[in-house]
């Protein structure tokens, strides 16, 4: 990990370091976005009701039979686990592969 050189030291109250500031490019480098959620998933999970792995399939412009055919169900049983609350780990964990993301984007 790289040590930014731009820097901003934020003091607390009593004076002492509380917060650093550093740029958002240095930040970013050093901090992978595919561990990131998009706001657009979480708003399909807000605004519609819907489940992590629904609303991840539906930012990615899938169709359920389309996911369930990469898994190889069908596309009722897939539906069925798009619905559940907390599906098993092997479930999220295949469902998150025919996506292209990681597991635990499922897992919020």
């Amino acid at each position: 990990m790289s040590t930014p050189i731009n820097v901003q030291i934020i003091n607390g109250p009593d004076g002492t370091p509380a917060f650093v500031v550093i740029p958002y490019a240095d930040y970013v480098r050093n901090h992978p976005q595919d561990d990131l959620v998009p706001n657009e998933v979480v708003g399909y999970m807000i605004k519609e009701d819907m489940t992590p792995i629904g609303a991840w399939r539906k930012h990615l412009g899938l169709s359920q039979s389309e996911v369930a055919e990469r898994i190889g169900i069908s596309q009722p049983a897939y539906a069925q686990q798009e619905q559940a609350a907390r599906p098993r780990k092997a479930t999220r964990e295949k469902i998150a592969n025919a996506l292209g993301i990681a597991p635990a984007l499922l897992d919020i």
